[in-house]
């Protein structure tokens, strides 16, 4: 009964969203139907946005593939998903419980302090449970010891990583509505803090002039487009015909590549519209648990929901993580630490967030400048960990989310100071 709760109830971020929401419209009083409604369009937002999410992951699969070929990259790949799936062999039970435990502590404090968000992102909870038990575990906790310290962590950054991007994310979104519950907060920081000291907020990236024969670019998709067509074009070819081929079949490679990139657009399209369609209903049904269960309770959501504020500074952010990753690949092996190569998945969920977050506080500015010194912090936090990791018996294998590595980083070397 435990694993059909944590792992089938639980374990779905789309059914605890909409179970949620189906609690505050209930608390709300609202009608039968009001309730049926509204839990049904949260689920259903959110699966749109998974599916969104998945035509991105698999476009940008490809490009990561070719990338690396084309370029002749070989290095470390941040892969959360190895890790999670080697510590759910030994370690599925402790995860799990950890999980729950963080869920519950989260919530407690969000009723008895001034800290009011509550963490809905799923598989950033499974992120932070996961590396809370490996790292626990090779350092020696056992049992409930282990599942204490990992709930307590866990618990923990659930309230304050939201509470401290909460300021920033208010400036971006003009309430205090949601929050942002993604566990790379720290590196949006980081972006947010060079394009304070490099920016100017004025000149946004949303508000980029075009002259009149350019004028279709300021259409966000069409402009979105534009630039990823060369993205994905350029590094097809110097992969060649033959490595494509093993993803477009009979397919000529470049036609495969160009449909490639307008694939990740429709992902981006479909991933914006799950996101509205989700905000219209959480965040009224919220007010329920608000009032009634954790007052003035605020829901703290994957980073998705932050795109439509500023859909040209997510592209740029995106582009300009993913330069300082590459510059970061090179330099850092220079001071004795492994090459990580570029991951394109964290590259645009976690570099497109932080260039909404440059472009709040630097505009155009905060978001090139910070972008690139995002993508270097983003890149020596997984090669920091590396080692660590490689003497719990780790080997190759490193976490992506910069407040996942952080808390992985800290409770590793306080373990390791008794041993």
């Amino acid at each position: 009964m435990l694993k059909f709760i944590v792992n089938d109830i639980l374990g779905q971020a789309s059914i605890l969203v909409s179970l949620i929401a189906m609690i505050g419209l209930i608390a709300l009083k609202k009608p039968a139907g009001q309730v049926i409604s509204g839990t049904l369009k949260t689920l259903l937002g959110f699966l749109i946005i998974i599916a969104g999410a998945e035509i991105i992951v698999g476009t940008l699969n490809f490009l990561g593939e070719i990338f690396q070929t084309g370029f002749q990259m070989r290095g470390v790949v941040t892969d959360v998903g190895a890790i999670a799936g080697i510590a759910q062999q030994t370690l599925g039970r402790e995860t799990a419980l950890i999980m729950v435990l963080a869920f519950v502590i989260n919530v407690l404090i969000a009723r008895f302090t001034k800290y009011k968000y509550i963490f809905l992102t799923g598989q950033a909870s499974l992120w932070m449970a996961t590396i809370c038990s490996v790292i626990g575990y090779m350092g020696g906790l056992r049992g409930v010891t282990l599942i204490l310290t990992g709930g307590i962590i866990g618990g923990l950054m659930a309230v304050f990583m939201p509470a401290i991007a909460q300021p920033i994310v208010r400036k971006i979104t003009g309430s205090n509505d949601i929050a942002l519950g993604h566990y790379c907060t720290l590196g949006y920081l980081v972006q947010a803090g060079v394009a304070k000291v490099v920016g100017n907020p004025k000149k946004s990236t949303e508000d980029i002039s075009l002259p009149k024969g350019l004028s279709f670019l300021q259409d966000t998709y069409l402009s979105m487009m534009v630039v990823m067509i060369p993205i994905y074009l350029i590094p097809a070819i110097a992969a060649g015909p033959e490595v494509v081929k093993e993803f477009a079949g009979t397919t000529n490679y470049l036609v495969y590549s160009f449909m490639q990139a307008i694939q990740f657009v429709v992902g981006v399209y479909v991933l914006l519209s799950g996101v509205r369609l989700l905000l219209a209903e959480i965040v009224p049904a919220f007010r329920g648990i608000a009032l009634k269960i954790v007052p003035k309770a605020v829901p703290a959501l994957d980073c998705p929901v932050l795109f439509p504020y500023a859909p040209n500074a997510v592209v740029l952010g995106f582009i300009f993580t993913t330069i300082g990753a590459v510059i970061g690949m090179f330099l850092f092996p220079v001071f004795g630490l492994a090459m990580i190569l570029p991951g394109m998945l964290t590259n645009f969920f976690a570099g497109g967030t932080a260039g909404i977050f440059g472009n709040a506080i630097g505009g155009i500015k905060g978001v090139i400048f910070g972008g690139i010194i995002h993508g270097l912090f983003i890149t020596l936090l997984p090669a920091l960990l590396l080692p660590l990791l490689g003497s719990f018996g780790f080997e190759n294998v490193t976490f992506s989310d910069s407040d996942v590595i952080t808390a992985g980083l800290l409770l590793g070397k306080f373990l390791q100071m008794f041993q």
